[in-house]
């Protein structure tokens, strides 16, 4: 079966969402490295200081990719104004 134009886009559309959360639960990640978590926790290097850091990043992440990937849309949507 070949996909039409429009499922191509829609997939194409899911897999650079994908590609862009990933790369922004990375990049804040990486971020956060930089973070003192000895300031808040009693143990930084501990499994539950690292899980507390993976999960930050992956909210952080998330809302930083959900924000890019929203502001594409809208832009995208402007044309229909004119």
């Amino acid at each position: 079966m070949i996909p039409t134009d429009t499922e191509f886009m829609v997939g194409l559309s899911g897999l650079v969402s994908i590609v862009t959360v990933l790369f922004c639960i990375a990049l804040s990640w990486w971020a956060m490295q930089t973070f003192r978590f000895d300031l808040f926790v009693k143990n930084p290097k501990s499994p539950q200081a690292i899980l507390l850091q993976v999960f930050l990043s992956i909210i952080i992440g998330y809302q930083i990719a959900k924000f890019i990937t929203d502001y594409f849309q809208w832009a995208m949507l402007l044309k229909w104004m004119f």
